[in-house]
């Protein structure tokens, strides 16, 4: 497993031991990749991810969207991956159903001194885009985080930084 995988499932694991939004929300997202800048997930889709109609939920895609910008932070590197300051997502189509498996690939667009700027694309099982959303981050404080890592370029290896197994 390569070393961006390994720390962005540790930061997901943070989340979800903090017990709050995340590990209520979605506890089984799984992070499947995780390079430098990006991060591809997958959510089974169970009864509690519904609307009253029987489709995903709209607020769980935007909730989505705030975490997964997050993780996709993460996989640069940082450990406390900073606030947000906006979010938007927009809706093409129905997400899936019980038992249908949504799909997202989180990527950072730009990573300055002080914001970060993710996208989150939200797909079927087939590749069909489902939805898409934005997340802006300040990143400031949380640059200096004593827990943050330097990825060599392909993300296989931590060059700066302490490398937790």
């Amino acid at each position: 497993m390569s070393a961006c995988l390994r720390f962005t499932r540790r930061v997901w694991k943070s989340f979800i031991d903090n017990k709050g939004h995340d590990a209520q929300c979605f506890p089984n997202l799984m992070i499947t990749r995780a390079i430098p800048g990006l991060v591809e997930t997958k959510l089974n889709i169970e009864q509690y991810n519904l609307n009253r109609v029987g489709t995903v939920h709209g607020g769980l895609i935007m909730s989505l969207t705030d975490t997964l910008g997050s993780l996709a932070v993460a996989s640069k590197g940082h450990y406390m991956t900073g606030v947000s300051t906006d979010v938007s997502t927009s809706f093409v189509r129905p997400a899936g159903r019980v038992g249908d498996v949504l799909s997202a690939t989180a990527t950072v667009t730009a990573l300055g001194k002080s914001l970060a700027y993710t996208r989150v694309d939200f797909t079927t099982a087939n590749g069909e885009l489902v939805a898409y959303g934005t997340h802006t981050k300040y990143v400031g404080r949380s640059s200096s985080d004593p827990n943050n890592v330097k990825f060599s370029e392909d993300g296989e290896k931590v060059i700066e930084g302490i490398d937790v197994e």
